[in-house]
């Protein structure tokens, strides 16, 4: 159901509506990085209750995430830049 590389959004909090990409995934929460308010090296822990699926996986995110591959914050913001409104 919920997988890294994964575009959520939030149905909760300041960061309502806005696009995150799941970084890790635990039983009830999952990490949530955009690049910008949320960096890879402290991502957001939020309740799966709170966030809206979207079905789309950024292949190349999810790859190098499960792969412990170089990643930066500026490929998260990259790769969320369709998703913004």
């Amino acid at each position: 159901m919920y997988s890294t590389g994964q575009v959520v959004y939030s149905k909760s909090g300041r960061d309502k509506a806005m696009p995150f990409i799941v970084v890790r995934v635990e039983e009830d929460y999952v990490y949530l990085a955009d690049g910008k308010l949320r960096r890879l090296d402290k991502p957001k822990k939020k309740k799966k209750i709170h966030v809206q699926l979207s079905y789309d996986v950024i292949s190349d995110i999810k790859e190098k995430l499960d792969k412990d591959m170089y990643l930066e914050d500026a490929d998260l913001r990259k790769a969320l830049k369709p998703y913004r409104h």
